[in-house]
């Protein structure tokens, strides 16, 4: 067995679980691939695993930074690669888990745009005329010399649009018509435990309860005095971002529990998009023995 072991999918689907149950029987570690993970004293409303959910298996890529601080797919990368390819070199299992897409596809592929070098000098150009002319102004001078590339990016999708302008700059060449085949690092095998929506919707709705039954509104209100910020990065986090603004402007909790609700169902439906597009993908049913049909796909 030297594949790496992907588990994947939507929120409240069974992920951690199924990972620490892998994890026992392959003799794994778990890389998480979850952009709110990262960051330490945010347990609550990402329903970070505790240390007995992880019932003594290594787990990576959790509270490794200050909820202060920014954090990229590229600094994703950077920390996770080498713990990934430590695992493969010992003859373990790395287990990705998680529902952040870039994340995983970050570790799974190199990509050709993503080795020109970052300029914190156009970045920093680009970032200003955002500040000061507006997001819409700097998305419209992409449109002008990388018309595919400001098709797919939204113009509130600030960073890719300063990144693509960056690339541009930096090659002379349009993002677009850069090779950005994705070239896959390793042998990898992808599995998602997949619910009828009603079901998955339901888990949902009862994750929600529990968090506010744990005190979500005391972690957020934590975080705020403790110097986190509406407008970082971290706050944008669904869970976060409803409490602080229901905080605010005094919305009453039933309010504030139904919209995290429904923001995390749309979410949901986000992952379960993307995920349908990955390669050596294999849906588990929550019924079956999902151990030996795993077992079975690593062993191929």
């Amino acid at each position: 067995m030297s594949k790496v072991l992907v588990i994947c999918g939507a929120t409240a689907s069974g992920k951690t679980a199924l990972s620490v149950a892998c994890a026992q029987k392959f003799n794994g570690e778990i890389i998480s691939a979850d952009s709110m993970l990262v960051y330490r004293g945010m347990d609550i409303g990402t329903a970070k695993p505790t240390m007995e959910e992880r019932n003594g298996i290594p787990h990576h890529m959790i509270d490794v930074v200050s909820p202060k601080a920014p954090f990229s797919v590229s600094d994703y990368e950077k920390m996770a690669l080498p713990i990934l390819e430590r695992i493969l070199a010992e003859g373990r299992i790395p287990i990705i888990c998680g529902g952040t897409g870039f994340y995983v596809n970050s570790l799974l592929y190199k990509r050709q745009f993503g080795n020109v070098g970052a300029n914190p000098e156009i970045r920093e150009k680009y970032e200003r005329l955002t500040e000061e002319m507006g997001k819409e102004y700097v998305h419209a001078i992409l449109r002008e010399k990388d018309p595919e590339s400001a098709q797919k990016l939204h113009f509130n999708d600030v960073k890719r649009v300063i990144r693509a302008l960056e690339i541009y700059e930096v090659t002379g060449k349009a993002k677009s018509l850069q090779d950005d085949t994705p070239t896959p690092r390793f042998d990898f095998v992808s599995v998602s435990i997949e619910y009828p929506r009603e079901i998955l919707y339901h888990r949902i709705n009862l994750r929600v309860e529990e968090m506010f039954q744990n005190g979500l509104i005391d972690e957020v209100q934590g975080l705020l005095k403790g110097g986190v910020t509406e407008d970082m990065q971290s706050m944008q986090g669904i869970g976060y971002k409803e409490v602080a603004e229901g905080l605010r402007i005094g919305a009453n909790v039933g309010e504030i529990k139904e919209l995290i609700k429904k923001n995390t169902r749309n979410y949901a439906k986000r992952q379960q998009t993307f995920f349908k597009r990955m390669e050596n993908h294999v849906y588990l049913s929550p019924t079956e023995d999902n151990l030996a049909m795993i077992e079975d796909l690593l062993n191929k």
